[in-house]
């Protein structure tokens, strides 16, 4: 339990550094003070995105636009997405509750996520995303269409920074496969 928490304060800690530049950073150290200078805790970012139901339905939009998104869907270039676009969307409402299962823990949430391939041991990013080869710039499209789903409902510029950036912070893991495919492994 110690680690867990330990995971995700450093996870949160590492989010909250990439997403901010010196001047919010400053605005985000006054507003601490004020809220602990007034006595109130300052949400996490689980709260301030509005909980579980809220992420689940941006979750839920994100991932069927990925679905029908050109470059990395249905209709990709990539082999390996196209295929699993069209062959295992079977899986997607599963993929969709284990996305919202990792928002809400690199968020702040009360939620846990372990990544698993059906009927096996716990798998980290890398490894669950390794067969699809996803390339980086698939990847900064993934990160584009998330973007657009944050902004349509309209999550305030701070959180989506900082969801980006936890987004972001995993490029190299899932982009593995990718580079040990282009040097012949």
């Amino acid at each position: 339990m110690a680690q867990a928490l330990s995971t995700s304060v450093t996870r949160r800690i590492l989010v909250a550094g990439l997403a901010l530049t010196a001047a919010p950073l400053a605005l985000a150290g006054a507003d601490k003070a004020y809220a602990q200078a007034r006595n109130t805790p300052e949400k996490s970012l689980y709260e301030r995105l509005g909980g579980v139901f809220a992420i689940a339905a941006v979750v839920d939009h994100f991932s069927d636009a990925v679905v029908k998104n050109s470059i990395v869907g249905q209709k990709s270039k990539n082999p390996q997405l196209r295929e699993w676009h069209t062959k295992s969307l079977g899986r997607l409402p599963g993929l969709k509750f284990m996305r919202t299962l990792w928002v809400c823990n690199i968020s702040g949430g009360p939620f846990q996520f372990a990544a698993t391939r059906p009927g096996k041991t716990p798998l980290g990013l890398e490894e669950a995303h390794r067969n699809l080869r996803i390339s980086p710039a698939e990847f900064d499209e993934v990160a584009a269409e998330l973007g657009r789903t944050l902004d349509f409902f309209k999550v305030p510029k701070p959180e989506k920074a900082e969801v980006l950036a936890a987004f972001a912070a995993h490029k190299n893991e899932v982009t593995a496969g990718y580079v040990a495919a282009a040097k012949g492994g």
